[in-house]
């Protein structure tokens, strides 16, 4: 035999087998795949998601000395992985849970991705994690708020955020001391839409608050609406103390639009961050839903603080500030892939046991938690959130409560427009 038909044979048993020194540039890439609503109602959140999942993408795989309390800023790429660079595969899920189920199947089976991290609406979390479980891969939510998501005994599902059941104590708390300074809060009406996220957060509020002698007012309507004047009309014969908000950005939007064309102005008017936090909905409607409070985990801090230096780059990349739900998804995914950097390796298990034994504190995050640890169903029992208000310009929200982290105080009633 001739030895270039020798040699020929030889190179290709070793590109086929893999050995050591034909590693391929693939080897050298973590893929992630990420779900997210790029088109339909709620597209604007799926886009200022990629933005974030960007600057993340930016922060890992390039030094950022200046990061260097953050896991993963210090070195370029990672270290666990020999300098492995993360590349993410965006996917639309289109506001559809099935186009999220089959969008979570074509990563995992066609593009071979090492993890999932979305899909920002909690139904579509709901069935694109089923798939991941289905299929062992490790999915880490950073956003998605109903509490059932982390009810299924599934072993792969792993969430960062604060959810309903903490925002029963927080909201609950806020009245309390809103209570205390005048406010009346006895009367609560509840407005969500009836998709996996409004129904189970509506819910979960509803049965914490009635425990603790509220009255509710429950008022619902369908997502993606077109006409909501009854549902307004509704709040101003019933004229609750307290509306909390629970909606996405097309039906917040339409929600401020409603209230002002009927010229109704609830005394104090809460909302479950979603469509309230959206850059769009500030855009759209901010100045005519000044003094509007929201629930959220995000401060820019104090000048050349890492989250202020993160809150730049973002504003560089999308042109919008950076907003709490974008932050949670950033939070989220820097979990993931630091469990992936501390595995060192791209096999599931070897993630799944990583993400088990995350324990992060508090400045190692650029959110506002208490650190993240998960309990045996995967929720992150570290999650916090502090409560701010749109004030003066209608363009900006301002920590408000707790006092400890208040930058300013609490005006009521709410001024709308």
């Amino acid at each position: 035999m001739k030895f270039e038909h020798l040699l020929g044979l030889a190179c290709a048993a070793m590109i086929a087998t893999g050995l050591p020194g034909m590693a391929s540039a693939e080897d050298k890439v973590v893929k992630i795949g990420a779900v997210f609503p790029m088109t339909g109602n709620a597209a604007s959140a799926g886009i200022h998601a990629k933005y974030a999942i960007e600057v993340a993408l930016d922060i890992i795989n390039n030094a950022h000395p200046e990061l260097a309390d953050l896991p993963l800023a210090k070195n370029a790429g990672l270290a666990g992985l020999g300098g492995a660079k993360v590349e993410v595969v965006f996917a639309d899920n289109q506001g559809s849970p099935a186009t999220g189920q089959n969008q979570a199947l074509r990563l995992i089976t066609e593009e071979k991705v090492a993890a999932l991290t979305g899909a920002y609406q909690s139904g579509i979390t709901l069935t694109a994690s089923a798939i991941a479980e289905k299929y062992g891969i490790p999915f880490v939510n950073g956003e998605s708020v109903a509490s059932n998501l982390t009810e299924r005994g599934f072993k792969w599902f792993f969430r960062t955020t604060p959810i309903a059941t903490d925002f029963v104590r927080v909201y609950y708390d806020f009245l309390t001391d809103m209570k205390a300074q005048g406010a009346k809060i006895n009367n609560v009406a509840l407005v969500h839409d009836n998709t996996e996220y409004g129904a189970s957060v509506a819910g979960t509020i509803a049965s914490g608050f009635k425990d603790k002698g509220l009255n509710i007012i429950d008022i619902g309507y369908v997502s993606n609406a077109t006409d909501v004047q009854s549902q307004v009309l509704q709040l101003k014969e019933k004229n609750p103390d307290v509306v909390l908000m629970i909606s996405y950005t097309s039906d917040a939007i339409l929600f401020a639009k409603t209230m002002q064309a009927q010229d109704y102005k609830p005394p104090l008017l809460l909302a479950d961050d979603a469509g309230y936090s959206d850059p769009a909905f500030l855009k759209a409607v901010g100045k005519v839903s000044q003094g509007v409070f929201n629930r959220s985990a995000w401060s820019i801090g104090p000048p050349g603080s890492p989250s202020a230096i993160i809150a730049d780059m973002y504003k560089k990349k999308s042109g919008d500030e950076m907003d709490d739900t974008a932050g949670r998804q950033m939070e989220g995914f820097f979990v993931l892939v630091d469990a992936i950097d501390r595995a060192g390796s791209t096999d599931p298990a070897k993630i799944q046991a990583a993400l088990k034994a995350t324990e992060l504190k508090p400045n190692q995050l650029m959110m506002g938690y208490k650190g993240v640890k998960f309990d045996d169903k995967g929720q992150n029992s570290l999650a916090s959130a502090v409560i701010i208000q749109l004030q003066d310009d209608g363009e900006t929200y301002l920590t408000i409560w707790p006092k400890t982290n208040a930058v300013k105080q609490p005006v009521l009633p709410y001024k709308g427009w």
